[in-house]
């Protein structure tokens, strides 16, 4: 994966589609194991022997593509993980849904569940055992029509919180489905890469803190 930035605190990368963020699997390649990879070739001769030490801030799924940050310390993932739970990072997705919005930009808000059995998660009532509230803010910048006739949209998303396959499950429980999500898209065709992408990232340095951000347009 390409580095965008690393010091001797943080690494922010762009992860490829098809590759997890970390994997409990044995044996598969995942970003954790690439940077640490990354971070053994780039340490100094007396310290190699040492696994490096590699935090996962946040996560992106399997099949989408984008933006990561680790943290190469434990007082930066401490910062960072703080930053993520109180302000937030600024998290920015572009992503094609399908249908046409009724409003250009708006906000959407719901409770969602995760089932561990079928790693999927769903909107459901507050109420629900381990309900958990998620919101996102869109904005649509493009409109058009697939060679079959259906029309899409192109969208701007903006994470406030960061559940598991929020942004996925929201969008296709309104409708409008993630073009080409294998999971949550009932029409999309084997084989086709989701309609994803972390495209910008705001952060405060955990030492400096400095308000940095990154791009990795699609």
């Amino acid at each position: 994966p390409e580095i965008i930035y690393e010091d001797k605190d943080i690494i922010v990368c762009h992860k490829p589609a098809g590759i997890p963020t970390q994997s409990s699997r044995i044996g598969t390649k995942d970003m954790v194991s690439i940077l640490k990879n990354h971070l053994i070739k780039n340490t100094a001769k007396k310290t190699a022997s040492r696994e490096p030490y590699l935090a996962v801030i946040h996560r992106l799924d399997q099949p989408v593509e984008g933006l990561l940050v680790f943290a190469k310390t434990p007082a930066a993932a401490k910062e960072l993980s703080r930053q993520l739970t109180t302000s937030g990072f600024g998290k920015y997705y572009r992503a094609q849904a399908l249908g046409i919005f009724e409003h250009n930009k708006g906000t959407l808000e719901d409770y969602l569940v995760k089932d561990g059995r079928t790693n999927t998660s769903r909107v459901c009532e507050e109420n629900v055992p381990d309900a958990k509230y998620a919101r996102l803010h869109y904005k649509v910048i493009h409109t058009d029509t697939l060679p079959s006739g259906e029309p899409f949209s192109q969208l701007e998303i903006h994470l406030d919180t960061g559940r598991h396959h929020q942004i996925r499950v929201q969008f296709a429980s309104r409708r409008t489905p993630l073009w080409g999500d294998q999971r949550y898209n009932p029409q999309a065709r084997p084989g086709q890469q989701i309609a994803l992408w972390a495209v910008s990232l705001t952060l405060r340095h955990p030492v400096t803190q400095e308000t940095m951000t990154f791009t990795c347009p699609p």
